[in-house]
């Protein structure tokens, strides 16, 4: 019986919640969205081959910044690598690419 009031106290408070924090949910949904869809972006133009930051913002039309901010985003969570040099810039490429 005691499990059920805490369960049902639980789920009330959790309603709570949802309704005070409404429009932070949908802001940040909105925001995780985008940065889903550049990702996306990123991996497509990456399927190719190893390429710069550059390349890379070329190839989806944004800023170097934006790009390089995801790229490091995404090598911490080793979906990128580093597999040398052209230039000065780095060459990134797909995690899973290497992996074939």
């Amino acid at each position: 019986m005691k499990e059920k009031q805490s369960a049902k106290a639980r789920t009330m408070m959790l309603k709570q919640m949802r309704e005070k924090y409404q429009g932070t949910v949908e802001e940040t949904q909105v925001l995780l969205k985008g940065q889903q869809s550049i990702r996306k972006q990123l991996r497509q133009a990456m399927a190719g081959g190893p390429k710069t930051i550059p390349q890379i913002a070329a190839a989806c039309d944004l800023p170097s910044d934006v790009i390089l901010w995801h790229v490091t985003a995404m090598k911490k969570y080793d979906d990128v690598m580093e597999t040398g040099m052209d230039g000065e810039y780095y060459l990134y490429q797909l995690a899973t690419e290497n992996s074939e």
